[in-house]
């Protein structure tokens, strides 16, 4: 996707690979996003895919791609934190943009030890939190009322 640039939008519409992308988001009741942290925060990358996704086209409403998703958060560092700090941020952007974000996430902390040579997680610790993780994402909504 290009970079998000509200007069391209305004001009072309949704770029074909935004649209593609946000038919899959909307096809979908949530959605798990691994994210690195740089420099504190999530990458560029991942905000532009928001942007382009977040834009309303003729005929919806505003932020259908992400009303009434959850999503579950995942990040790996070299460095002890796991990527809690960009996981913060991403957190308070999708809430702001009406995704349920479950309170459970997963932060791999020290990578290069992290994962075995199949590339699955090699700590216990990281596991039974991946469990939790997605068990909080499978779980049905509580309806008060």
């Amino acid at each position: 996707m290009p970079l998000y640039d509200g007069d391209v939008e305004s001009v072309h519409g949704l770029p074909p690979n935004a649209r593609a992308f946000k038919e899959l988001v909307k096809a979908h009741d949530a959605m798990v996003i691994a994210s690195p942290e740089y420099n504190g925060s999530f990458p560029a990358i991942v905000k532009n895919v928001i942007d382009w996704i977040s834009r309303p086209e003729a005929g919806e409403s505003p932020l259908a791609a992400f009303a009434g998703k959850k999503a579950a958060l995942l990040s790996t560092s070299p460095g002890p934190g796991g990527g809690k700090r960009g996981l913060r941020h991403l957190r308070e952007l999708l809430e702001m943009i009406r995704v349920t974000v479950v309170p459970e996430q997963l932060t791999v902390s020290r990578a290069l030890q992290a994962f075995d040579a199949d590339g699955g997680l090699a700590r216990t610790e990281d596991r039974e939190q991946l469990h939790k993780v997605l068990e909080s994402l499978y779980a049905p909504a509580m309806v008060f009322g």
